[in-house]
């Protein structure tokens, strides 16, 4: 009897321990894509603050080098032994390369020039109703609550873009950061489909290494045309920390938060870029947030607590 009341113990607890463990993973995915959205706020500050001193696909080209370089250290045996692997899956890794390397980064680069990094975040946030699209398309269920949640944010984020109301007067810059966000979105939808044999480190290294690939004929066209750029603090700084923190660092949390909650959910999260830019707006440059934006970022963190949960 006594070994029978322990067995019905046992299983009693295995669904509570599963859950347990469920809700644990899903916790840390939210994490990962919050850790990751914050630095990538940190990256339209870095991007905007040298788009007069480093032409954009020279920006770009030296953030894969330098990302390679950070990441090598932790990544290259991994990708050596599973090099026949990614021969294997070369195509599919070579497609979200292109989408969430080299177009998506190029297009922010490019859209830098002409407008501000506090409206580059607002409009990415736009691209998590994009994952979620795909992720309906190809049989997620999104739930009342969770649709909810993704309508209100993206309110908040339509209503934060133009100033208070719906109608939009969008410059060069601005329809840049759309086609980043479509590419971005892209990519998101793409890592589902990554082969779970492949390791997160082999898959990153090897996308950095083939988007620095992609670039460099652009790169060698752009030495030519534009010259190349003073390496200064201000040039540097940027790009170490594009490099390394908004390349190796954030591309792994958002990786891995992907897999752990998915592309749509991550993307719910992603929505608190607009809000993370306008904080380090304010504490790096000053830039001060009225009682409109203020009403319009309380819709899109609303709109993030109730997508986020299941």
């Amino acid at each position: 009897m006594a070994v029978m009341d322990r067995a019905r113990t046992v299983s009693q607890a295995e669904p509570t321990a599963r859950g347990t463990g469920k809700k644990g993973a899903a916790g840390l995915g939210v994490l990962l894509a919050l850790l990751a959205t914050v630095i990538w706020s940190g990256s339209f500050v870095a991007t905007r603050g040298m788009a007069d001193t480093v032409p954009p696909v020279q920006a770009v080209f030296w953030r894969w080098i330098i990302a390679t370089v950070a990441v090598a250290p932790f990544a290259a045996r991994q990708a050596w032994q599973q090099r026949a692997l990614i021969r294997r899956h070369l195509g599919f890794i070579a497609l979200a390369t292109l989408f969430g390397v080299t177009l998506y980064n190029t297009l922010v680069h490019q859209a830098g020039l002409t407008t501000s990094a506090a409206n580059m975040g607002m409009i990415m946030a736009a691209s998590p109703v994009i994952m979620a699209l795909y992720g309906r398309l190809g049989g997620e269920r999104l739930g009342a609550r969770r649709t909810f949640g993704l309508v209100l944010a993206a309110l908040g984020v339509l209503l934060l873009v133009g100033d208070g109301s719906l109608g939009f007067d969008f410059g060069a810059g601005d329809l840049w950061m759309f086609g980043a966000a479509l590419s971005f979105a892209t990519y998101s939808a793409l890592l589902k489909r990554k082969p779970a044999e492949l390791g997160g480190l082999a898959f990153l290294i090897t996308t950095f290494v083939l988007g620095a690939l992609m670039l460099a004929p652009a790169y060698a066209v752009s030495l030519t045309v534009q010259g190349g750029f003073e390496a200064t603090t201000g040039t540097v700084g940027p790009l170490l920390y594009v490099g390394v923190f908004s390349s190796a660092v954030a591309f792994f949390a958002w990786n891995k938060a992907v897999s752990v909650i998915g592309a749509a959910r991550a993307g719910v999260v992603y929505y608190l870029q607009p809000v993370c830019v306008a904080g380090l707006g304010f504490l790096l440059i000053g830039e001060r947030t009225g009682p409109a934006q203020l009403l319009c970022m309380a819709l899109i963190l609303g709109g993030v607590g109730l997508g986020a949960r299941r």
